[in-house]
């Protein structure tokens, strides 16, 4: 085998159209081996005797795409000291770009003898290991452009490759569950009928089935337990495994676009496949373990803010070298859009707490790269001090979990709920206004994929997860859900209307709050998991998208809240409200937002703390949008009220009077989900359904009275209505 020294950088098989260059980081290496495999697993061994700042490499100019690869580094195997080299393991590139294969969890993985974790095993593992695939790095982009969707006009689509296309029947079965079927136009065509601009891919880095799981026959369907973070996972691929799922990737990224979607990837960098200091030696451990991962005191054992087993070290200059040059790989190679962080507050960690200054924001602040994508925060980790909603630096949205838990709470008639409802939906300044971030920050969802889907939050008030083997222990059990009166599936029609209409209200609200929404694959056709709210093992008919039983209506219903949404700036402000009063013409002045009680009169301190009240109103002035286009022009829009009513009875509502509007026309009614009925006049009642929600729109009357003019508003709506945060309420 012809060997040439080649170069320490760029890091993992680099294919030039000729030959390929391998390298490898490895401080603890005493020699490093390059171990190449043969279709029929014949092992051909190449020393590296090239090393330039802990950097191992050759160049071997007959290495082709498709060759499959892995390493074997010698050195210390000193557990106490930190220190776990084993030449024996045949090691994963962790810049692998692809690979084939699977781990088995034979024993031979493993440095120490079942039963005696202080022993020493000696066996091959390559048998027994995923390999590591040289790729062909060209591709056909055909001249593909990122969308780039301006955070305030975006609406995310949380999916999983598998889950969202197994069932789906305009799709071939040898194409579903893979990135062509993500591609395939029937699921682009759903995706634009519901005007989604992103679609954000829950873990699609080369991720490993853990062994408890598949002794219990069950598979780690989620996927956050990553083993390779630049290879797409190749059971995603429909057309093989040797590099092909690369293009298949590729040509999936390069069909969203040309649709006008983005791709978020949700990225697992917290932590990997190789869990405690129990857990198998397939790449970062063998290669080296100090420099990958945080390690206690007594160096035999691994620090873990993720609940795995590990956590990755973000103090180590080269484990932050390896999270950025896969980023980056991801943005240029393959053309992402943007990512979702899981447990991001593990990547804040300099020593023990949580520092929004950490190295790691430091280097995204300044990649020029990175730096200009959609960077989304899972807020938390399960370490002390690791839940911080609205901690991020500036440059960052993030998963607002208070959102979820206070809308939540609202819908289902939890008391004392309304200040902070009324905070969430407005923006939650209270949480991102100090840091100069602006409402789009706030990434409101109401599911995901942790926790129940929206039509069983309305369905279930306990989890049902006896299918995932452990005796329902595992899974969130505070909820926050409403099963309307009976647990599970039911023929009482009015506790399932009143289920749908919930679903509705979830919808409406989520579509309408000030910032980006986030839906849940399959929450638009009212996807069940049977009360299930922890599917990550459930790779089954548990989790995945039934098509079958799609509820058009609601699909429906979805795709006109949206298009409010989209076509009406007052809904995606770039600015959060003020309560400033603001000239609109003619004498008129009115805020940016009035909360409304059901008398038509602004919201008093008292109707804030009463205990009881769970109806309000919300008056949004199209005039003070305080935003500009693109060319520079002010955006204006129409105004809008929105009538909430969270109680099980009716409750009559007084529109405001001509000082506000004169006619108001219905956009939306969850009770009989309306999107068209006749206008209604300045200080008419309205009926609000129980549970409910209704959305006004200002009407332009095609007559209007030349010898009308609107007079001044009265005091009390036109003095600054501040924002209600959770302490005021």
């Amino acid at each position: 085998m012809q060997t040439w020294p080649g170069t320490p950088y760029p890091l993992g098989a680099t294919f030039d159209g000729s030959g390929t260059n391998f390298a490898i980081y490895s401080e603890a290496a005493e020699s490093v081996t390059l171990c190449l495999f043969d279709e029929d697993g014949t092992e051909t061994q190449v020393p590296m005797l090239e090393h330039d700042a802990y950097v191992w490499h050759a160049y071997l100019p007959q290495v082709q795409p498709g060759q499959q690869y892995g390493y074997r580094i010698a050195g210390p195997y000193e557990p106490g000291n930190g220190s776990r080299c084993n030449p024996s393991k045949l090691l994963l590139d962790p810049y692998a770009k692809a690979t084939t294969g699977q781990v088995d969890w034979d024993q031979s993985l493993f440095s120490y003898n079942f039963g005696d974790p202080d022993s020493y095993n000696d066996a091959d593992s390559a048998a027994h290991m995923m390999k590591a695939v040289v790729i062909n790095p060209f591709f056909d982009w055909a001249g593909d452009r990122a969308p780039k969707i301006p955070y305030g006009d975006t609406l995310i689509y949380e999916a999983h490759v598998k889950g969202l296309t197994q069932l789906h029947p305009d799709i071939s079965e040898e194409m579903r569950g893979s990135y062509a079927a993500i591609a395939h136009p029937a699921v682009i065509e759903h995706f634009k009928r519901l005007g989604v601009t992103a679609v954000e891919l829950m873990p699609v880095h080369q991720f490993v089935h853990d062994s408890t799981l598949q002794d219990k026959g069950l598979r780690n369907y989620w996927g956050y337990n990553t083993i390779g973070f630049f290879a797409p996972h190749a059971d995603y691929s429909s057309t093989g495994t040797l590099g092909q799922q690369v293009q298949e990737f590729k040509s999936m990224v390069r069909a969203l676009h040309a649709n006008g979607i983005e791709v978020i990837l949700d990225v697992v960098y917290n932590h990997t496949a190789e869990g405690n200091h129990m857990g198998p030696t397939l790449s970062f451990r063998g290669i080296d373990n100090g420099a990958y991962y945080r390690l206690e005191e007594d160096k035999r054992y691994y620090t873990d803010y993720t609940g795995t087993g590990n956590s990755f070290n973000m103090r180590h200059p080269h484990s932050l070298q390896l999270i950025m040059d896969s980023l980056r790989y991801w943005v240029t190679e393959m053309h992402v859009d943007g990512f979702r962080f899981d447990l991001a507050s593990t990547l804040a960690r300099e020593l023990h707490d949580v520092d929004r200054l950490s190295a790691f924001f430091d280097l995204v602040q300044q990649d020029p790269i990175v730096s200009q994508v959609k960077l989304i925060a899972e807020p938390w980790d399960v370490g002390p001090g690791g839940y911080q909603v609205g901690n991020f630096p500036p440059l960052w949205t993030e998963w607002n979990g208070k959102y979820r838990d206070t809308v939540r709470d609202f819908w289902r008639g939890e008391p004392s709920t309304l200040g902070e409802f009324a905070s969430r939906i407005s923006g939650s300044a209270d949480l991102y206004a100090h840091s100069g971030r602006r409402p789009f920050a706030s990434i409101n969802f109401v599911t995901a994929h942790d926790g129940f889907t929206m039509r069983d939050l309305v369905s279930y008030n306990e989890k049902h997860n006896e299918a995932n083997g452990e005796e329902g222990r595992d899974g969130e059990s505070h909820n926050r859900s409403y099963n309307l009166g009976v647990e599970g599936p039911t023929d009482d029609e009015n506790i399932n209307a009143m289920r749908a209409r919930q679903q509705r209200n979830f919808i409406a609200t989520l579509m309408l709050s000030q910032g980006v929404p986030m839906l849940l694959h399959g929450d638009e056709l009212g996807r069940t998991q049977y009360g299930n709210n922890n599917t990550y093992a459930q790779d089954s008919e548990i989790a995945w998208v039934n098509w079958e039983h799609a509820d058009e209506p609601l699909i429906e219903f979805t795709r006109a809240v949206a298009k409010i949404r989209a076509e009406h700036p007052t809904f995606r402000r770039r600015r959060f409200f003020n309560g400033r009063v603001f000239e609109r013409g003619e004498g008129e002045a009115l805020p940016d937002i009035l909360w409304l009680s059901t008398d038509g009169t602004p919201m008093q301190t008292e109707d804030w703390n009463a205990e009881f009240v769970k109806s309000m109103g919300m008056f949004l002035n199209g005039r003070a949008i305080r935003g500009r286009d693109d060319r520079g022009e002010a955006i204006v829009d129409k105004d809008f009220i929105i009538y909430f009513n969270a109680s099980d009875s009716l409750v009559q509502a007084t529109l405001p009077g001509e000082d506000v509007a004169r006619t108001w026309e219905t956009v939306i009614d969850t009770a009989g989900h309306s999107t068209d009925c006749d206008p209604v006049g300045a200080g008419s009642v309205l009926n609000l359904q129980p549970r409910s929600m209704v959305v006004l729109r200002e009407y332009d009357d095609p007559d209007p009275d030349p010898d009308h003019s609107v007079a001044a508003s009265v005091a009390s709506m036109t003095q600054p209505v501040p924002i209600i945060t959770p302490a005021q309420s």
